[in-house]
Order: C-alpha cells, then sequence, then structure tokens
C-alpha cells in the first residue's frame, strides 16, 4: 500500500493541528506521552516531533509532509515547500526592552541581545545599525532582561508574557503562523502529489468551515427580493418553495462576523423562523 509520511509539532502548534487533521476527517488517536499516534487513515503515517527538527526531516526526505511556523522556516532557512498558509497560531516575531529604558540609549552603545533567532536577530539587528552581542536563548527568552540582556527578540501571541515581565515592544520584524509543508520530492511523486492535494483541500474546507455558519429562513412571496438581494452569500442562495406555496424557504451560508448586522436586518424585512448552525467543511 502506499504511504505518505506525516509529522506534526509538538508544543504550541500541537492542539491546533491535531484539531485541524482531526476536523478533517482524518481521525488520530494519541495522548501526551505517545510519539507515534494512530491514524485511521491507513494510507498517512505519523510521528510527533520538536518544531526546529521539522524543516531538516522534511528536507531530508525522512517525512513527506509536516506542520512548521513560517518563523522557523525562515530562520532555519528551509527548502520545504510550503503548500499553505493555515493561518493558525499567529505570532509576530519582535524586539522589545525593558519598559523604563529609552530606545536612544540602545544606540550608544553595545548591547546584548538574547533570541532563540539567531538569523532574524542579525538580520534585524545589522539593518538598523545596532552594536550587540547576540546570546542564543532555549527557551524562557524574557527573562533574560535586564540584568542578563538589553534586549530580547521572541515570538509574541497576545503580548501578555511581555508586559508580565516588564518588557515593551520596540519593532515588529515579521508575522508568522503555522504551514502546511511538503518536501519537494515528495511532490515529484503522481501519487504522493495527489494525496498532498486532497489534504489540502480538507483543510482548506474545515477552515473556510470556521468562518461560516448556515443560516435558514422562512420568507413572505412578497419580501424575496428585497431578502435574497442583501444575502452575503457565497455564490448564490439556495431557495425553494414551502408547502402549499406559502412562501419561499432561503438557505444561505455567511460569514460568522455579519451576523450581527444580518439577522435583525432580515427579521426586520419579514423573514420568519431563522435558524444558525455550525458547518464542517465549506469547499468552494
Amino acid at each position: 500500500m502506499n504511504k505518505i509520511k506525516m509529522v506534526i509539532p509538538k508544543g504550541r502548534m500541537y492542539n491546533n493541528v491535531i484539531k485541524l487533521i482531526n476536523d478533517s476527517g482524518i481521525i488520530i488517536e494519541i495522548n501526551d506521552r505517545q510519539y507515534i499516534p494512530q491514524i485511521k487513515d491507513h494510507e498517512i503515517e505519523a510521528k510527533v516531533m520538536k518544531p526546529k527538527n521539522i524543516a531538516q526531516v522534511i528536507e531530508l526526505g525522512s517525512y513527506d509532509i509536516g506542520f512548521m511556523g513560517y518563523d522557523w522556516m525562515y530562520e532555519m532557512d528551509s527548502k520545504a515547500v510550503e503548500v499553505m498558509d493555515l493561518k493558525l497560531d499567529p505570532v509576530k516575531i519582535v524586539a522589545a526592552v525593558p519598559s523604563d529604558l529609552k530606545e536612544k540609549e540602545l544606540k550608544n552603545k553595545k548591547i546584548t541581545v538574547a533570541s532563540e533567532y539567531e538569523k532574524i536577530s542579525r538580520m534585524y539587528l545589522e539593518k538598523n545599525n545596532y552594536d550587540y552581542l547576540l546570546i542564543r536563548t532555549y527557551g524562557a527568552t524574557e527573562a533574560f532582561p535586564p540584568q542578563d540582556a538589553d534586549m530580547i527578540i521572541d515570538n509574541m501571541a497576545t503580548g501578555q508574557t511581555l508586559r508580565d515581565h516588564n518588557l515593551k515592544v520596540i519593532s515588529e520584524i515579521m508575522d508568522s503562523s503555522t504551514r502546511f509543508i511538503a518536501n519537494k520530492s515528495s511532490l515529484k511523486n503522481n501519487w504522493k502529489k495527489k494525496k498532498i492535494e486532497e489534504l489540502q483541500m480538507l483543510f482548506t474546507a474545515v477552515l473556510n468551515a470556521r468562518g461560516r455558519v448556515m443560516l435558514e429562513m422562512n420568507v413572505p412571496p412578497d419580501k424575496l427580493k428585497q431578502i435574497v438581494d442583501i444575502l452575503p452569500c457565497m455564490r448564490s442562495p439556495t431557495v425553494s418553495t414551502l408547502y402549499k406555496e406559502m412562501g419561499y424557504a432561503v438557505k444561505v451560508a455567511v460569514k460568522k462576523e455579519e451576523l450581527v448586522r444580518l439577522i435583525p436586518l432580515l427579521k426586520r424585512i419579514g423573514a420568519t423562523d431563522l435558524l444558525e448552525y455550525e458547518l464542517k467543511k465549506v469547499i468552494i
């Protein structure tokens, strides 16, 4: 049987990647102590690994596909192919300093910078003409200032961790999110390429569904055109005649953020029996 080998990132991205895979119908059975999950799709084998190792094992061809943050793809100059941006676990790579430090002070001396990101840090520091000494960290970078570093370069989701350590952001260097990636040679294999494209379609369908809901309503005959004209649907709404031609049933997939405006408006125009429910997949 043909097999495709997948590597799943341990740590920050793990939960959202597992949820995406399972929501796609590729059921994984695993606990947090296992590294070899059981997958119901017999054409897929998987292993859980630290994110920093994923680019290398995919480049070497040990695995065909995986998931990795763009920050580490850039940092490690990854030769893996980005299949799609999943937009999961978005973070910013930022430069941060102690809150009471004036930025101009940084340019008047040789500063100590702590970061896990050597390539990204040197690119930023040299572009901005800093005189610096770089300390490579291995986690807990935010704990270095002020005693052991003047600046850190780290990833930030909400910024709460930086605030808890009395740090302020002075520059946003890069945006990052989880990417679905593949080995170049795997994409040249017809069977593997087809399987990767199928996974991409399923992931896209799940992500599309997360941003939309299905809205159903009954509409009087004289209000149909007015209501259809305001519906922000993907293509066009589904309209069917009610029993004894008492009006119409209208069904449409809409973005979640539009509901707060749309539902009261539909009710005012004359729609009744409105139903809202979640979608599992949306294939456009």
